[in-house]
């Protein structure tokens, strides 16, 4: 279906809560070489040029203090962070630098373990927050108690998870800014999502479509909801027009 879709040479791009590293591959699986919007907006990627083209970063000292602030206002909750280079593999063994105790909630072995010190050292893209103990829910409420419009709070899985960019980083700006670049105005956008970070986007979009098991949250703002992400949900869509 992206093939049909690329074939009518209508933009498709990818639009993630994952960094540039992880999209080669799954590009080259669909087919796609065009943008891609990474770390919920906070990086624009040229797939076919291995280039990182723009970027949102937290600066040390702002990471120190919603470091701190994160963990006082949630005991026990450890801290990564997600930085980025020029190409998608630039510095990829110290991309993704996490303290220790802190687990993945997938298989993430291209992560290093560092001190915190070291972990909030440099510029990020994403300070992610890990608890045990509460959902991801639960976290993003915690934060945005204690760091309020100063950060852009989301998460993708409910697993004990947050992830924080700079304020008013989202997919939507990320996507928004591809659409700039190629002409296309926002009403002739057609988004698709499951998750807390699509929300603003299908709310951005001219046609925000969320996945049948999709959150209550995505499935809230969506004008149309499809079939579930594992029953080709996307493909039910958009064989409409192509």
């Amino acid at each position: 279906m992206i093939g049909r879709v690329l074939a009518d040479e209508v933009p498709f791009v990818l639009v993630t809560g994952r960094p540039p590293r992880w999209v080669p591959r799954v590009a080259e699986l669909a087919g796609v070489t065009g943008y891609a919007v990474c770390a919920n907006g906070a990086v624009l990627y040229d797939i076919a040029a291995d280039r990182v083209i723009g970027k949102h970063e937290l600066a040390p000292v702002a990471l120190h203090e919603y470091a701190r602030a994160l963990t006082t206002a949630m005991p026990g909750c450890r801290l990564a962070t997600e930085r980025v280079g020029a190409t998608a593999m630039d510095g990829a063994d110290e991309q993704f630098l996490a303290e220790p105790g802190y687990t993945h909630p997938w298989p993430n072995p291209d992560s290093a373990a560092a001190p915190r010190g070291e972990v909030l050292g440099k510029a990020a893209i994403k300070l992610l927050a890990r608890h045990p103990d509460m959902t991801s829910g639960q976290m993003a409420e915690a934060a945005d108690a204690v760091l309020g419009n100063e950060v852009a709070v989301t998460y993708s899985s409910n697993n004990g998870l947050i992830e924080i960019a700079a304020a008013g980083v989202t997919k939507a700006t990320g996507l928004a800014e591809v659409a700039e670049r190629l002409g296309v105005a926002a009403a002739d956008v057609v988004a698709f999502g499951d998750m807390p970070n699509d929300v603003s986007m299908l709310s951005w979009a001219g046609h925000g479509v969320a996945m049948a098991n999709a959150h209550p949250r995505a499935i809230a703002v969506a004008d149309e909801v499809t079939g579930p992400n594992g029953e080709d949900g996307v493909a039910l869509v958009l064989e409409r027009w192509f």
